[in-house]
C-alpha cells in the first residue's frame, strides 16, 4: 500500500470512528455510503477497528445497525498538560464554593487528572483546595475599571495557573490602580475571587511582604526556576479585608 492511500485509510478510519460513538445505531449501508466506500470495504475497517480494541457492536433485527459500546470512551478523554492543570484548579474552585448539585464525582475526576502527575507534583495538587477562597462581590469601583479580554490574557493565565499549582516563582509585569507599570518577581500563594475579579495572593520581592494583585492588571507572566514554601494564610489576612479589596 502506497503512502497516499495508507493516508486515505487511515483518515476513514477515524472518521468511521467518530460515526461509530453516535447515540444511534446505523446500518452499515448508510456508513458505507457516508463514507463512499463499499460495503465490503466497510465490513473491513470495521475489522481493522475491532483487531485495535473497539468493542464494535452489532444491533440485530429490523432497524439494527452497529455503534460503539456505549461506554467506549469513558476514563479515555485526552488532556494536554496544561488542560489538566486548568481543569484541577476549576475543580478546587467548585469546590471551594460548596457543595454543588453537579459535582457528586468530583474527588474521582480529580483522581484520574492527577495520575498523570509526579508524587512530587501530587503533594502539590493536594494543597490545592486549600489555597482558593471566596470572597464578597466585587465593589461597583472595582468592576468600572475591570476588564479581561480572552484573547490578550489566555497565554498569560496559563503561566499563572501552573506557576501557582507547583510553587514557581514569577515574573510579572504589572499595571498598578494609576496604570503604572511595574516589573515584579513574585511568589503566588493563593487565589482569591472577588466576583468576576480574581486576584494572586503573593509574596513580593521587589516590596519584601505580602502583595494583592489583581489578574486583569498582569499583563506579563513569566515562570522563574525558583520554586516557594507556601506561606500561612493568616500572612495574608491584613490584605483581605473588604476595604481594601474593593479599591484595589
Amino acid at each position: 500500500m502506497n503512502r497516499a492511500n495508507a493516508k486515505d485509510r487511515l483518515d476513514r478510519l477515524e472518521q468511521l470512528t467518530a460515526i461509530l460513538k453516535s447515540e444511534y445505531a446505523l446500518t452499515t449501508k448508510i456508513i458505507a455510503a457516508e463514507l463512499n466506500i463499499s460495503e465490503r470495504t466497510l465490513f473491513r475497517d470495521i475489522g481493522i477497528l475491532r483487531e485495535r480494541g473497539l468493542p464494535i457492536e452489532a444491533d440485530k433485527g429490523r432497524g439494527g445497525g452497529i455503534k460503539l459500546h456505549r461506554n467506549w470512551g469513558v476514563g479515555r478523554l485526552s488532556l494536554e498538560n496544561q488542560e489538566m492543570i486548568d481543569l484541577l484548579i476549576s475543580l478546587a474552585i467548585a469546590e471551594s464554593m460548596g457543595p454543588t448539585l453537579f459535582m457528586g464525582n468530583i474527588n474521582i475526576v480529580r483522581h484520574k487528572l492527577m495520575a498523570s502527575f509526579s508524587p512530587k507534583q501530587k503533594e502539590k495538587i493536594h494543597q490545592l483546595r486549600q489555597r482558593i477562597h471566596i470572597g464578597e462581590q466585587a465593589s461597583p469601583d472595582v468592576l468600572q475599571s475591570f476588564s479581561m479580554k480572552k484573547h490578550e490574557t489566555n497565554a498569560t493565565i496559563e503561566t499563572l495557573h501552573t506557576a501557582f499549582l507547583f510553587n514557581q516563582r514569577l515574573s510579572i509585569v504589572y499595571h498598578d490602580f494609576h496604570d503604572q507599570e511595574t516589573q515584579r518577581e513574585i511568589e503566588a500563594h493563593y487565589l482569591y475571587l472577588g466576583f468576576p475579579v480574581w486576584y494572586l495572593l503573593a509574596w513580593d520581592h521587589l516590596r519584601n511582604d505580602v502583595r494583592i494583585f489583581r489578574y486583569d492588571r498582569i499583563k506579563k507572566a513569566d515562570i522563574l526556576p525558583q520554586e516557594f514554601t507556601l506561606r500561612p494564610l493568616k500572612d495574608f489576612n491584613a490584605i483581605l479585608t473588604k476595604q481594601n479589596v474593593s479599591t484595589l
